[in-house]
């Protein structure tokens, strides 16, 4: 190792190439272009600034994500990164993500590791033109509306949109129902059902409405939490074909 660091200083003092380069052309990464060939450039992809059409199906998943366990951070020069923080215990979730935030931008996606979650992350000047919703302070704190372009995207991909919020602050969970017999005894019922929790009411709101188009029954209430905690509304489905219909497009985690 310091035989070719000692070899980079060297061709620097004698020739002005900088060690950074040597290394780069040593492994082989070094971006070079044929001679008469054209520069290799990317062009726009996003579509709020350029024609680029965007993958509708994987963007709608990506909102409700967003919605949920996703936020937008400054870099510099103008550079933001998208992250979506997703539980370990569930993998597979984090193997979705990476390919649905892929699939809206043709960028390197790439993960953070951190205590009981995994951050799936990705860095472009244009997150910000394609989630509006992003701004400062906690999304529970400000109005979240949907802008035009975006409730006709989530209209026509209303399941990968309910997917994507489900996966972020939702669950499929077994419900436990005690009842006394009359002979004294109890029996306990079990039910399958879907739950979402947000403390926002305008993102409880998103969800409802989906459901809505989705002909999906639902009862919400609001758990009070206060003061040390905030309130949080809490979506239930647990009709028995409401549920079915549910786990034709979401499903247990994994």
């Amino acid at each position: 190792m310091y035989s070719r660091e000692i070899v980079d200083e060297t061709t620097y003092l004698q020739h002005g190439v900088p060690i950074h380069t040597s290394g780069h052309r040593r492994y082989g990464n070094h971006r070079v272009h044929e001679i008469g060939a054209e520069p290799v450039t990317r062009g726009p992809y996003c579509p709020r600034c350029s024609e680029k059409n965007l993958d509708e199906e994987a963007y709608a998943y990506l909102l409700g994500l967003y919605l949920g366990d996703g936020y937008i951070g400054a870099i510099s020069k103008g550079v933001s990164y998208l992250s979506i923080a997703c539980c370990d215990t569930w993998p597979g979730l984090i193997e979705e993500c990476e390919k649905a935030m892929a699939r809206v931008f043709p960028k390197s996606v790439f993960k953070v590791h951190r205590e009981g979650c995994t951050e799936v992350k990705a860095t472009s000047k244009h997150w910000p033109c394609v989630f509006p919703q992003h701004g400062p302070g906690r999304k529970h704190e400000r109005r979240i509306v949907l802008e035009p372009w975006q409730r006709r995207i989530v209209d026509e991909h209303t399941e990968p949109f309910v997917r994507g919020l489900i996966h972020s602050d939702g669950s499929r969970l077994t419900n436990r129902v005690r009842k006394k017999l009359p002979d004294g005894g109890v029996r306990v019922y079990e039910y399958p059902r879907y739950q979402f929790v947000n403390v926002s009411s305008d993102i409880a709101g998103l969800f409802t409405h989906a459901l809505d188009r989705l002909d999906i029954a639902w009862r919400a209430h609001i758990s009070r939490r206060e003061p040390r905690h905030r309130n949080a509304h809490i979506v239930s489905i647990s009709r028995k074909d409401a549920v079915a219909r549910m786990d034709g497009f979401v499903g247990p985690k994994y």
